[in-house]
């Protein structure tokens, strides 16, 4: 992997053929013999492609997936690897590009980012995925995203801008271009069609920081990002710190979650508190279990 662009025809020997959006598995060496990960984590890991270029290379890898029974908007990936890793890498659903609960795999479910009902449900839902991996590898270590744009009814949306603006853009390290080869759309012809067919995707990786960097300046930059996006920030926060904390705690404890994963959206707000519970009341990502005890919906 010399350069920033990355083509690979071909998806080779690993994983199943058949499941649909699979990435070659050409491009995960690449990336693990530029990366050089000990330890490796793909939270979303489909047919299996990733961990099983991993496992021949030597790494120690771990595949989680929502149809294995991992949730990653409910579940942590620390906790399901019980250490941290090096490198964590997710290739998520493109919207309801391919739906898959139901359709690929048996049995639909609400968590399945393939099911969002629109856009900023799935960016809001695709930021805490991203939250969960941060905290999932080593400081120092990698975490990152393949992801495509999406196209339709003469709208574009573009996912992989919009992770970006979300994230912590001190952490950014690299933003490479991946050519999409023997994709459905590719054979089909749309009427009026004036822009240029989408043949790439993008694989973003962010480098969490080492400890002798402040957590305060790294999550400041994060803040200032997200301001940019402040619809479903909050939400967002709020829900990976219950994650961090089992999926359920009480407002204390939540309290000390958040502040200490997001300092700078406390930072000259006195009443930052009661924007937690207002969060928490107004969003049906969230129910109460008791007075005072909060959990993931």
């Amino acid at each position: 992997m010399s350069t920033s662009v990355i083509s690979h025809p071909n998806r080779g020997k690993w994983g199943q053929s058949s499941w649909r959006g699979n990435c070659s598995g050409f491009v995960y060496q690449d990336i693990f013999q530029q990366l050089q990960p000990r330890t490796f984590c793909d939270p979303m890991v489909g047919s299996g492609t990733s961990v099983e270029v991993a496992q021949e290379m030597g790494i120690e890898a771990f595949g989680l997936d929502l149809h294995s029974g991992f949730n990653i908007l409910r579940h942590s990936i620390l906790d399901a690897t019980g250490k941290p890793v090096d490198l964590c890498l997710s290739h998520p659903p493109y919207h309801d590009m391919i739906v898959y609960s139901g359709n690929v795999y048996p049995g639909e479910h609400p968590d399945d980012l393939s099911r969002c009902a629109d856009p900023d449900e799935f960016m809001d839902k695709l930021q805490q995925a991203l939250l969960n991996q941060r905290e999932a590898v080593h400081h120092g270590g990698y975490y990152g995203t393949i992801i495509g744009d999406l196209r339709r009814n003469g709208q574009y949306w573009s996912f992989q801008a919009d992770a970006i603006a979300r994230m912590p853009g001190s952490e950014l390290r690299a933003v490479l271009i991946k050519a999409q080869h023997n994709v459905q759309s590719a054979s089909r012809q749309y009427a009026g069609m004036r822009l240029p067919r989408v043949s790439h995707e993008y694989i973003l990786l962010w480098q969490r920081p080492d400890r002798s960097v402040a957590l305060l300046s790294t999550l400041s930059c994060m803040a200032h990002a997200q301001q940019r996006r402040i619809r479903g920030t909050w939400k967002a926060i709020v829900r990976q710190a219950l994650v961090s904390l089992g999926g359920e705690a009480s407002l204390s404890r939540l309290y000390e979650a958040v502040a200490e994963h997001a300092p700078d959206r406390l930072a000259g707000r006195q009443h930052w508190r009661e924007k937690v519970r207002q969060t928490l009341y107004v969003n049906d990502w969230f129910a109460p279990v008791e007075r005072g005890i909060w959990r993931v919906a």
